[in-house]
């Protein structure tokens, strides 16, 4: 979210090589709230991030089309917030959430200048995004949970859990612990871990997404 690492950005995407991407870059500094700090946000913008994120195989995973409405966790500076809104398009709503201001604002700013008004903008918390009850077809949860791991992610994932309709997906992206290519240099969640918070919160495992080069990809349905 910043809640984002994403904002490793990836919610965000020319050609390289595959021998370049696999190359580290640069990583951003950590504060001590364990926040991604809102001054590293040109490091998320990688211009292979497109290659490697797969931003359209994860839309199409969890069911997002035309007239959707998701929510981007930890939207960071809005690398995926736009590619939502682009895919939901006007009758669509993505609700881009953060619990920093200067992030919300870097996606305001980024939103406007793309002119996707369909996008709203929530201040979540450690412990809550504080999304609309039972209204979601789909929340993604990418590049954060590392940070949501250090409040209550039971209870985040509760309330993530509120907010989905039925039928509603929930997907979390983040960095295998194997390391390699982009993403932190420190710890990183453990798959296993969050599936098993992720049931007690309520959430039900329906797949293990094996495209993404560099991360796991953990779909949930209540």
């Amino acid at each position: 979210m910043s809640l984002s690492i994403r904002r490793l950005a990836p919610l965000v995407l020319v050609l390289v090589s595959w021998p370049a991407l696999a190359q580290s870059p640069a990583q951003p500094s950590r504060r001590s709230t364990r926040l991604f700090n809102p001054a590293d946000l040109g490091l998320l913008e990688s211009p292979d991030r497109d290659i490697w994120q797969k931003p359209d195989q994860i839309m199409d995973s969890l069911g997002i089309a035309d007239g959707s409405k998701v929510a981007d966790i930890g939207a960071g500076g809005g690398y995926f917030t736009v590619r939502l809104a682009r895919r939901v398009g006007p009758r669509g709503v993505v609700w881009a959430e953060d619990v920093q201001d200067a992030m919300l604002e870097a996606i305001k700013r980024r939103v406007a200048k793309e002119n996707l008004p369909w996008v709203h903008y929530v201040k979540g918390s450690s412990t809550d995004p504080m999304l609309p009850a039972g209204e979601l077809d789909a929340v993604l949860i990418l590049e954060t949970y590392q940070e949501i791991q250090y409040a209550n992610p039971v209870l985040f994932l509760q309330n993530v859990r509120t907010a989905l309709r039925d039928g509603g997906r929930v997907g979390i992206v983040d960095y295998k612990k194997e390391g390699g290519g982009p993403g932190p240099d420190g710890a990183r969640p453990d798959p296993g871990t969050i599936v098993a918070v992720a049931e007690k919160a309520g959430l039900r495992l329906l797949r293990r997404e094996t495209f993404l080069p560099f991360q796991f990809f953990l779909v949930f349905g209540k």
